[in-house]
C-alpha cells in the first residue's frame, strides 16, 4: 500500500490516476487565454529560476533582485521564493503579454504542469510513486477542448521531465529523514540554501575563489559545469553541509 501526499482537497481539485484521460488544451484561441497568469501565488523552484536565468540571459542574482520575492516565517524550515506580480489591479505575472507568455519555452514548472498538480510519495517498499491531481478552476475553458490525454502524456507534451527530476532531488534534501526527525538549519545554513540553489552564479564564483569548500571537486571541473550540472552538484553539496 502506498502513501498519498494529498490529504483533504478543495472541491475543484480531484486526485486522478496516471492513466485517467482528461480533455484539456490551452492556446490563444481559448477565450480565457492568459487568465490563469493572473491573481496567483507562483512558487519558484531552483530549476525554475535556473531556466528563467537562461531565458532572460541575466545572472541568477539579477533574476532574484528583479523578479523574485523571498519569504521566511518562523515556522518555515527553508526560505520560500515566489515570482513577482505586476501591480495592475489583477496581479498579473510579470512575464505575461497579450500574445501569451514571454518566457514560454522556459516557463516555470507549475505553469507548465497546469491544470495538473504533481507530488511524489514513498511507498512501503522504499520506492517513490507519482501522484496527480487535476485542477478545474471556474474561469478555465481549456477543459472544453477536445484534445484528450492522461497525466503522463500531458507531462511529456509540456516538457515537464527535467523540472520533475530536479524538484524530486530538492525534495530529497528538504524532506530528508534528519529534517523529519527534527533537524532545523541555522541562519547560515539557510543562507547557503539560497546561495547554492537559487543564486548559482554566485555559488560558482564562491567555489572558484575558495570562499566555499569545493570538497575535492577540481575547480576546473566546477568552472566548466553547465547550469544543470552545477545545480546537481549544489544539491549534493548542501546535503553534505547539512547532514554530513
Amino acid at each position: 500500500m502506498s502513501q498519498t501526499p494529498f490529504a483533504s482537497l478543495p472541491e475543484h481539485v480531484k486526485q486522478i490516476d496516471q492513466n485517467d484521460q482528461f480533455a484539456f488544451s490551452c492556446h490563444p484561441g481559448v477565450p480565457c487565454f492568459t487568465e490563469c497568469c493572473r491573481m496567483l501565488e507562483l512558487a519558484l523552484t531552483p530549476y525554475d529560476v535556473l531556466r528563467l536565468r537562461q531565458s532572460l540571459k541575466i545572472t541568477s542574482r539579477e533574476v532574484l533582485d528583479l523578479y523574485v520575492i523571498e519569504e521566511f516565517e518562523e515556522s518555515d524550515i527553508f526560505p520560500r521564493f515566489y515570482l513577482t506580480m505586476v501591480d495592475d489591479g489583477r496581479a498579473s505575472c510579470v512575464f505575461v503579454a497579450k500574445e501569451g507568455c514571454s518566457v514560454y519555452l522556459d516557463r516555470p514548472g507549475a505553469c507548465r504542469a497546469y491544470p495538473l498538480g504533481r507530488a511524489t510519495a514513498v511507498q512501503n517498499d522504499g520506492t517513490t510513486k507519482e501522484h496527480f491531481v487535476i485542477i478545474r478552476e471556474e474561469h478555465c475553458q481549456g477543459f472544453s477542448e477536445k484534445h484528450s490525454q492522461n497525466s503522463t502524456q500531458y507531462s511529456i507534451e509540456q516538457g515537464s521531465a527535467p523540472y520533475n527530476q530536479f524538484n524530486d532531488r530538492v525534495a530529497e534534501l528538504t524532506l530528508h529523514s534528519r529534517i523529519r526527525n527534527g533537524f532545523r538549519p541555522n541562519d547560515e545554513q539557510r543562507k547557503l540554501y539560497t546561495l547554492a540553489l537559487y543564486d548559482i552564479d554566485s555559488f560558482r564564483t564562491q567555489l572558484l575563489d575558495d570562499t566555499l569548500d569545493s570538497r575535492d571537486t577540481p575547480l576546473e571541473t566546477i568552472k566548466n559545469f553547465s547550469d544543470e550540472e552545477l545545480l546537481t552538484f549544489a544539491l549534493s553539496w548542501l546535503s553534505h553541509e547539512f547532514f554530513n
